[in-house]
């Protein structure tokens, strides 16, 4: 290693700030996050740095530039200035005071260096590539940022609390350790990241209980998450914990490697995806195992594609669940038609074209379509069709014998947002055959109303990202 890492307590300490542009700014309010006296020199900050003044009473400013008994005292001097010989004399200063010294981009000036940081108070994560390629770090910091929780500095505070007891109750420091590996990865963890802050206390109070007693129960509980409609960078921060803490894992065809990649590697896994009238497990067998699974004390990921309660039989499942008196979590996820239909360029809503949008199934209980179609024939709304290339044949000859203009937009979009995105365009009177000309086969998102007009304008503007569009010129004259 070419730096120490160390923590440093500037609580109630001197730090003397040197400039008064972005740098020093951001010295500024890290220094006061830490609880130190900060004294800022520069006879014309910036308004950045102008707006800082008068937030907190450990904050000063003098008008001027910093002299060598301005540097008596202080624990660490901040050099932002970009001034070389301003800097420079700062730096001799605190050498003969014996002051950290950091000055901004100049390495060789530099006791300590600056890490890029994921505040997660208490729990502060620092990130540093010893001045080599800060870039690196700060992709880091961000990457980290992603995957750990914003409340976990709360929960780090939070369980706290309980340590003299866990260590009262709990002799053994390896049966310790798990201990606080349960507690905080565990039921009591997530009801305090849910916000349930008195059912974790409650977790804790009985897990203590039975920790003293030596008969601690293992403890089953059901993720429920949403997958979103395919690229994994649409997952939500919630879902991506809790896919690295399941023990077993259940998920549904629509759910790409992609997502499964990003599960605990050690997790069993369990296909129990559904093709139309091909189903490799009943609902009704799905709920049944999800509650054996974790009435064995199991960490159950159930995965679905989507969002679990937009057409993915959420309900029923955590119905059964709550019957057996299972613990279950609910993680929502972008429904195909938002991600479909953004990363196609087609809003669902426009104060233009559509008011509305009606999200609608067109597989039906055995395979009928049954649609409200006074509902589906209002104008200046969209209509957002799932599960139905299949019936699409039979969707649009609805449309036709209740009325509906032939010329409507309508697209189709297969494995939406995904690299092998395909997107077809045409008219209700068109969109059969380009869709066979196509040869989708699905999973697609059906989109009709006005709004698709605005494709050609809004797609062609988007980055591609990997997403392949279809051609079918001269078929589709309409573009796609």
């Amino acid at each position: 290693m070419d730096y120490l890492p160390v923590f440093l307590d500037i609580r109630e300490r001197k730090v003397l700030v040197d400039g008064g542009g972005t740098v020093a700014a951001r010295r500024v309010e890290r220094a006061l996050s830490a609880g130190a006296h900060v004294t800022v020199f520069d006879p014309e900050p910036s308004e950045e740095m102008r707006l800082l003044f008068g937030v907190s009473d450990h904050l000063e400013h003098h008008a001027r530039l910093p002299a060598r008994e301005d540097i008596k005292g202080c624990a660490v001097v901040y050099g932002a200035s970009e001034d070389t010989v301003r800097d420079a004399a700062l730096h001799a200063w605190s050498r003969e005071t014996g002051a950290l010294c950091n000055i901004a981009d100049v390495t060789d000036k530099c006791d300590f260096i600056t890490p890029s940081i994921v505040d997660r108070s208490p729990v502060v994560v620092a990130i540093s590539s010893g001045s080599a390629a800060p870039v690196i770090a700060r992709i880091l910091r961000a990457r980290i940022e992603a995957t750990l929780p914003a409340s976990y500095g709360k929960l780090a505070a939070f369980v706290g609390a309980f340590r003299q007891r866990i260590a009262a109750a709990v002799s053994n420091g390896i049966e310790r350790r798990r201990f606080w590996e349960r507690m905080i990865d565990g039921p009591a963890g997530d009801f305090f990241l849910a916000g349930n802050t008195d059912r974790a206390k409650s977790q804790i109070e009985a897990d203590i209980s039975s920790a003293a007693t030596g008969r601690q129960a293992p403890t089953g509980e059901v993720y429920l998450v949403g997958a979103g409609p395919g690229d994994p960078d649409l997952l939500t921060f919630r879902a991506l914990r809790l896919m690295q803490r399941a023990d077993v894992v259940l998920y549904d065809r629509l759910v790409g490697d992609g997502i499964l990649s990003l599960v605990r590697r050690d997790a069993e896994r369990i296909n129990v995806g559904k093709l139309p009238k091909a189903h490799s497990m009943a609902q009704e067998d799905i709920s049944r195992l999800l509650v054996r699974l974790a009435s064995e004390g199991k960490r159950v990921l159930r995965l679905k594609g989507g969002d679990p309660f937009m057409f993915g039989r959420g309900g029923e499942e955590i119905e059964s669940l709550s019957e057996a008196g299972i613990d279950f979590q609910v993680v929502p996820g972008i429904t195909a038609a938002s991600g479909c239909g953004a990363y196609a360029g087609i809003p669902l809503t426009h104060r233009d074209h559509a008011q509305t949008c009606l999200f609608v199934t067109a597989h039906g209980k055995d395979g009928v379509l049954d649609l409200d179609w006074e509902v589906l024939i209002r104008p200046f709304q969209t209509v957002a069709v799932y599960m139905g290339l299949a019936n699409l044949k039979q969707l649009v000859d609805g449309f036709r014998r209740h009325g509906v203009d032939m010329g409507t937009p309508v697209a189709v979009v297969e494995n939406g947002t995904r690299p092998n995105q395909i997107i077809v365009t045409g008219q209700l009177s068109d969109i059969v055959a380009k869709s066979g000309a196509a040869g989708l086969k699905g999973p697609a998102m059906i989109i009709a109303g006005s709004v698709v007009t605005l494709h050609d304008r809004l797609g062609a503007n988007r980055p591609n990202e990997g997403i392949h569009e279809m051609s079918l010129s001269p078929l589709n004259s309409s573009g796609v």
